[in-house]
């Protein structure tokens, strides 16, 4: 099983520098994106076209902002639109898909770089994020929760963690909310699982020459729970093209 995750900074932007081309040669059974930033019926004229493909939205009420997407080979047995917390709901954070024997999620957790106001949205998310995860993780359906989640985990997922440690998305609460995630939940890093080499980012600063000199972070993730360790098979980020600031994560699984 193939699956691939993207935040793509504007799913109409994206669209025109070839994503979808690009997704429909890639063999994948489900494709989940994130900052779509538009509502299916703003996409018009754009080449968003996955023949065989079903597709699923959850766009923010508020235009042009967050939101995710889900494509799916198979048609899902079940939708899920947000995890029961209105402030992100509305946003459009959370979509879940659900197939007879897993369940896969495309996941936009919040920014908190723009300053103090969203750096406290990103924790109450935490915050309020957590027990869903604590509920999903009881079920016996297993779980990939693909997305962007704003994070990197450790000082080799990001070029320059020393001058970063006081900054979003590397902060110790937030380092230490996904040491709970993945030693104390039991959940799985599937990338780590199989490819524990240093300088493997998928998001780069679009100033100066963060991504030709490779000055990036590891921020998307796929996360899967405890019931699919040593699923994951091979793991790939896709720069040869630049569709957004961030690049797909390519996950294969032995389910």
């Amino acid at each position: 099983m193939r699956v691939i995750t993207l935040n793509v900074n504007g799913i109409r932007s994206a669209a025109g520098k070839g994503l979808f081309p690009w997704l429909a040669q890639q063999d994948a059974d489900v494709i989940c994106l994130q900052e779509v930033r538009a509502r299916e019926d703003q996409l018009a004229g754009h080449d968003i076209a996955l023949p065989g493909y079903h597709a699923a939205w959850y766009p923010a009420a508020r235009p042009g902002y967050a939101g995710t997407a889900l494509f799916a080979r198979q048609e899902p047995q079940r939708l899920v639109r947000g995890f029961g917390v209105s402030e992100f709901d509305a946003e459009g954070r959370y979509l879940e898909a659900q197939f007879p024997h897993l369940a896969v999620v495309s996941l936009y957790l919040p920014s908190g770089s723009s300053g103090p106001a969203r750096q406290a949205s990103k924790d109450r998310f935490l915050k309020q994020f957590l027990p869903h995860l604590r509920a999903l993780k009881r079920r016996r359906r297993p779980y990939i929760l693909c997305g962007d989640w704003n994070i990197a985990h450790r000082e080799i997922d990001l070029r320059n963690w020393k001058s970063n440690q006081k900054n979003s998305g590397f902060l110790p609460h937030e380092r230490a909310w996904l040491d709970e995630l993945f030693d104390g939940l039991g959940y799985l890093d599937a990338f780590r699982q199989v490819n524990a080499a240093p300088d493997q980012y998928t998001w780069w600063s679009q100033r100066g020459q963060a991504r030709a000199k490779n000055v990036g972070w590891r921020i998307d993730y796929q996360i899967a729970t405890p019931q699919l360790a040593g699923a994951a098979r091979s793991a790939q980020i896709y720069k040869a093209e630049r569709f957004s600031d961030h690049a797909p994560l390519i996950m294969d699984y032995e389910l």
